[in-house]
């Protein structure tokens, strides 16, 4: 009975009151705050995960810094001009960037005609949530190579001397530009890579006694060496050797100066210094020819850029492997120009102006059928003897007007410069001191709108050196 009693009690005591069990029930059955908990921990894993972004993006940041720090780098030590050396560059630019702990490795590969400065860097970025999962830090590398190579070029360089080249100190100015351009292009690790062929024109390109004579020609006097191109020919770019070509009549038009017997400006260049200079690497004797250049009567851009085109073109090596046999040009350059399909060769022209295509006149042909009629023009200025010998309802007889037209030109220009770009040849376009017409031109002559240059003055030798510079480019090659 006591035995009973006393487990009565102990049963009473440690009973639990039905009102705190019942929450306790409704406790365990319920739900609520489940999502709470799951939604704190899925802040936590975003902002883990949002932290490891923040690190990467920290590493990127700092990897894209060392990489353009690096790329500066090299394409400044590998440029050719440098005077310092490729390794100190690098180490001069690193550690003015505050990285110069970061520099790994410098190596330079270099020769005659060509550097290669390859460099390797690399730092830490610390991390600030991934040292959570065991990350303390994450390695930056960067890595990159520039090089400067002068391969082979062939270049023609064709600059207008025509009679407005008298404007403005233009002549003044061109022969200093095109004077910074030879000293650019033609330097001493050049030697027998770049040749360079010299096209001064006017109203028409004399091509110089050599060329002449290699030249199937209807010849009339050794007053001038200019020849007529048929029309067809500038939608070519090669020149046709199989054909013969009339010499163009030797005779000056206008006068200049108040000079009516004026004899100097005749339609074809007659001075040996205005003819053209083909595939030269003579960079002294370039600009002695440059500099004696004067300003002559109107301007034939479409003549100048077939003469250029011809000197690149493969049709015209027979020419070039003649006169390399006569001492008239370096040896070294046999074979040129070479195939359009040489990788290893640039070919390239720079074609400047500082007007439009004008109009260009000729002497009858019964006018100019005989060698006394040959003789007569070159000692008579063809306008003052005719107003001084014939009637003026006679003198239409005498001449043929608008041989060339300024749209006829222009529509030339356009065929030549097509053909020559569908060879793949580059084709720089400087407008000194043109018209919008003329700008168009040649704008639409160039390879593209960011090959044209259009300067005034003195610009127009930043618009050399810049062509200069771009052919002899620095390139990223990793």
């Amino acid at each position: 009975m006591t035995r009973i009693l006393r487990d009565t009690t102990f049963r009473s005591a440690c009973a639990i009151p039905s009102g705190v069990a019942k929450r306790l029930r409704f406790f365990a059955r319920s739900e609520d705050g489940n999502m709470t908990i799951f939604t704190c921990f899925l802040v936590l894993m975003m902002l883990l995960i949002g932290g490891i972004g923040a690190d990467l993006m920290k590493a990127e940041m700092e990897r894209t810094r060392l990489q353009n720090t690096l790329d500066r780098a090299v394409l400044a030590a590998a440029d050719l001009d440098q005077q310092i050396s490729p390794e100190a560059v690098v180490i001069d630019y690193f550690e003015k960037a505050g990285m110069g702990t970061y520099l790994q490795s410098v190596t330079v590969d270099e020769g005659l005609n060509y550097r290669t400065v390859t460099a390797n860097a690399s730092t830490k970025s610390l991390t600030q949530f991934m040292r959570l999962l065991g990350v303390d830090d994450l390695h930056v590398p960067a890595a990159g190579q520039a090089s400067e190579r002068i391969a082979n070029v062939e270049i023609s360089l064709v600059l207008d001397i025509s009679g407005s080249m008298a404007s403005n100190s233009r002549i003044v100015n061109l022969r200093q530009a095109a004077s910074v351009f030879v000293d650019t292009v033609i330097r001493p690790e050049t030697e027998d890579l770049v040749s360079l062929s010299l096209v001064p024109y006017s109203e028409h390109v004399n091509i110089g006694e050599d060329i002449f004579g290699e030249l199937r020609t209807f010849k009339r006097h050794d007053f001038s060496h200019c020849v007529e191109i048929p029309d067809s020919e500038f939608s070519k770019a090669n020149f046709d050797l199989t054909r013969t070509y009339d010499q163009m009549q030797h005779f000056q038009w206008n006068n200049y100066e108040g000079l009516w017997n004026d004899r100097k400006n005749t339609v074809c260049p007659r001075y040996d210094y205005e003819a053209i200079a083909p595939l030269s690497q003579n960079a002294y004797q370039l600009k002695q020819q440059i500099n004696k250049f004067q300003p002559r009567v109107g301007t034939s851009i479409f003549m100048g850029m077939k003469w250029a085109t011809a000197l690149l073109d493969p049709s015209f090596r027979p020419i070039v492997s003649n006169l390399i046999s006569k001492s008239k040009i370096d040896h070294e350059f046999s074979g040129r120009p070479v195939a359009y399909d040489d990788v290893e060769t640039l070919k390239t022209i720079i074609l400047m102006t500082d007007g439009e295509n004008n109009y260009s006149n000729r002497i009858a042909n019964w006018a100019y059928d005989s060698a006394s009629d040959y003789v007569h023009w070159n000692n008579y200025n063809f306008n003052w003897w005719l107003s001084r010998e014939v009637y003026w309802r006679d003198r239409h007889y005498y001449y043929t007007p608008n041989y060339y037209t300024p749209s006829k030109g222009d529509w030339l220009l356009d065929n030549i410069c097509d053909a020559a770009k569908e060879k793949g040849i580059v084709i720089w376009a400087i407008g000194f001191e043109v018209g919008d017409h003329g700008a168009n031109e040649m704008k639409r002559c160039a390879s593209t709108p960011s090959h044209f240059f259009r300067v005034e003055g003195v610009e127009i030798t930043e618009a050399f050196k810049a062509i200069a510079r771009t052919i002899n480019q620095l390139r990223l090659t990793q």
